[in-house]
């Protein structure tokens, strides 16, 4: 059962990513601050999760939500600063751009740049774990797909609509065929597969 928040006391802010290991697009990631009594029984990490229940649990989070943010960080910028380091410019976006102030970041995975001012906890599988990094893992997953699908109609030969850009057969015999597009991440080895 995952925890409705780490602390009694601190405003606290789940940060979550999605599209690390794409060939294409951005990485994009979430902070979603959720009342301290925020619960749902079937709310997890979004890759447990059908497209359907996430598209639902979507626009929950975005009503529920105290406050709620989606960045990015553009292809170029992965490859100018490895995808590492711009997951975690996209989760300080983020944060940025939340209306309201978190007092305690609760990040998915084991490593983060520090935001400053702002304390941080790193939680391997957070998103299954606590509901505020769930509920960003499902922002930054529906925002991302949503973004690829827009992509898909100016790019159709790579199966961004239903592969979100992930490395699957289908995306990588369309760079083989077709060759990259402006949106693929040119520091992803993208030479071994045309």
């Amino acid at each position: 059962m995952l925890k409705s928040a780490y602390t009694d006391n601190l405003t606290e802010a789940g940060l979550d990513e999605a599209g690390r290991g794409c060939l294409a697009g951005p990485v994009m990631a979430a902070a979603v601050i959720l009342p301290k009594d925020f619960f749902h029984p079937y709310l997890t990490d979004s890759k447990q999760l059908s497209r359907k229940q996430r598209d639902i649990f979507r626009v929950q989070i975005e009503k529920e939500a105290i406050s709620w943010s989606v960045a990015q960080v553009s292809s170029l910028e992965i490859d100018q600063i490895n995808i590492l380091n711009a997951s975690f410019l996209a989760m300080h976006r983020a944060v940025d751009t939340l209306l309201v102030q978190p007092e305690l970041l609760l990040v998915d995975g084991n490593r983060f740049t520090t935001y400053p001012f702002i304390p941080h906890i790193c939680i391997v599988k957070g998103d299954a774990k606590y509901f505020a990094i769930a509920a960003a893992s499902v922002l930054a997953k529906t925002h991302r797909d949503e973004l690829m699908e827009q992509l898909a109609k100016e790019c159709p030969h790579y199966g961004w609509e239903k592969n979100a850009a992930y490395p699957t057969v289908y995306h990588r015999k369309a760079i083989q065929q077709h060759g990259i597009t402006p949106y693929h991440r040119l520091s992803f080895n993208l030479k071994e597969l045309s």
